[in-house]
């Protein structure tokens, strides 16, 4: 089992970055990849980023626009989202999940395509 936990969330004016982290720790030898997903209230989770942990393939939406690149460090087992020139439509709960089964890219998308979840970290952006 993997246990996942996010930090970096904050408060941040529009056009402001921020740096999430995904620290995982169990059994994380196991795991095939690592997304990113947010979900504002009122409003179905949505996919952020992905990343493969061996290889280190990434995957984005169109809706992000290329401004969230993903990275990972192997050895402190942890994947960030560099968030750059946020705006306030941002603003969410910014979750990261991880699968241990085998995805091809497009399937990372997808909520369902992850076995284990952190807690969230919130992000907001100011107008």
């Amino acid at each position: 089992q993997v246990q996942l936990v996010e930090s970096g969330g904050g408060l941040v004016k529009a056009g402001g970055s921020l740096r999430l982290s995904c620290a995982a720790s169990g059994r994380t030898f196991g795991t095939y990849a690592v997304g990113w997903f947010r979900q504002a209230p009122g409003k179905e989770r949505e996919f952020v980023a992905a990343i493969r942990w061996s290889g280190g393939d990434t995957y984005y939406p169109d809706s992000v626009e290329g401004r969230f690149p993903i990275s990972k460090d192997n050895a402190k087992n942890t994947v960030y989202l560099q968030m750059v020139n946020l705006r306030p439509e941002d603003t969410a709960v910014y979750y990261c999940a991880a699968t241990d089964l085998f995805r091809v890219g497009s399937v990372l998308a997808n909520t369902a395509a992850y076995e284990f979840w952190g807690q969230g970290t919130q992000v907001t952006v100011s107008s």
